[in-house]
């Protein structure tokens, strides 16, 4: 399968997607189950915050989010506002300073800035242990790939590399460049990572040759996988995915020494999907937005959606969420000090 064939799919996607910004605001259903708290909201614009670009994973479950979403709201315009930018962060930053009044929230790359939070990384204005956490929609497996041609079938093979192997992420502080930092530092394998890269550009620079492999989301990276361009040598989860039972996990290496480490990067993926609000929420709010998010992934139409384009919807709720995010920031000061050396610059 040559690259063109695998790109000109992804770029038509991202035109439907752009596409669908100008749809999002014509009335898609009417309100069926609107909290009456929710009355202040009635005739305004609510924004959605996504802190990467247009035609993403995290753009994807906003934009079928908000068609569904509709009729749990009052009558109001709903906007997806993409603020891409230093992993995540730029994005982040915009909704953890807007006001608290129900107007504002969003979906982004969360669980890759705990990692970023921890290390203490310049540009964080936020808190994600204070966010007004709504949900969390989906678990994240991750994996490592590595393009078709490298002569590795497993990943003992990988480990026993002597040739530096070349990782395609995105920018510094994603998800993408801290899980290869992370898998990197417990499996010691020669990585060497190459930031910049972002939606479907690693998998066709990992097609012409320029990369070796990418650690990323299982579901954003099926299509070159399933493509037969590249193959999955390490998963990193606590639930195993079924397409692939023989492929090792992470856990399967833990040590007393890498423990910690690997019990972040669960938590991690477990937080895949999180929605969230600016903190400082009344409670009264933050409530009814929570059961705003939970009527809509768990709109029966909105999971025949996601079916058909294949993202998985696992829901959890916005308290349980909170506590996961609460819980994965506190790490004892060795895992905290090996974050911290890890995301120094030296490559």
């Amino acid at each position: 399968m040559s690259w063109k064939k695998f790109f000109l799919p992804s770029a038509v996607f991202c035109f439907i997607a752009l596409l669908s910004l100008m749809l999002i605001q014509a009335p898609l259903a009417e309100s069926k189950d609107v909290d009456p708290r929710l009355k202040p909201l009635e005739g305004k614009i609510v924004r959605l915050i996504v802190s990467t670009k247009p035609g993403g994973g995290y753009d994807t479950y906003a934009r079928v989010a908000v068609q569904y979403m509709k009729k749990y709201l009052p009558e109001c315009t709903i906007i997806i506002k993409n603020i891409p930018g230093a992993g995540h962060i730029i994005g982040t930053n915009e909704l953890y300073r807007s006001k608290p009044n129900g107007l504002t929230f969003g979906m982004g790359n969360h669980k890759g800035l705990l990692f970023a939070q921890l290390a203490g990384q310049k540009g964080i204005k936020f808190d994600l242990a204070k966010m007004s956490w709504l949900a969390n929609v989906a678990g994240e497996t991750q994996v490592l790939i590595l393009r078709k041609a490298l002569p590795y079938k497993t990943i003992t093979d990988v480990k026993k590399a002597t040739t530096q192997l070349r990782m395609g992420a995105s920018g510094v502080g994603s998800s993408s460049y801290n899980f290869t930092l992370m898998v990197r530092h417990i499996m010691g394998i020669n990585f060497k990572l190459n930031p910049g890269y972002s939606g479907s550009e690693a998998d066709i620079a990992m097609m012409r040759g320029e990369l070796d492999g990418q650690v990323g989301a299982w579901d954003n990276l099926r299509a070159v996988v399933e493509s037969g361009e590249a193959k999955v040598v390490l998963m990193i989860g606590t639930k195993r995915l079924p397409q692939f039972p023989d492929i090792p996990m992470m856990k399967d290496f833990t040590t007393p020494q890498n423990q910690g480490l690997i019990n972040l990067m669960h938590a991690m993926v477990d937080l895949g999907r999180p929605v969230a609000a600016p903190p400082g929420m009344q409670p009264d709010l933050l409530q009814a937005l929570r059961g705003v998010v939970e009527k809509t992934f768990k709109d029966p139409d909105l999971l025949a959606h996601a079916k058909r384009i294949k993202i998985p919807i696992d829901y959890t709720s916005g308290e349980e969420t909170r506590k996961m995010f609460v819980e994965a920031l506190d790490q004892p000061p060795e895992v905290v000090n090996l974050v911290k050396e890890m995301a120094k610059p030296v490559q």
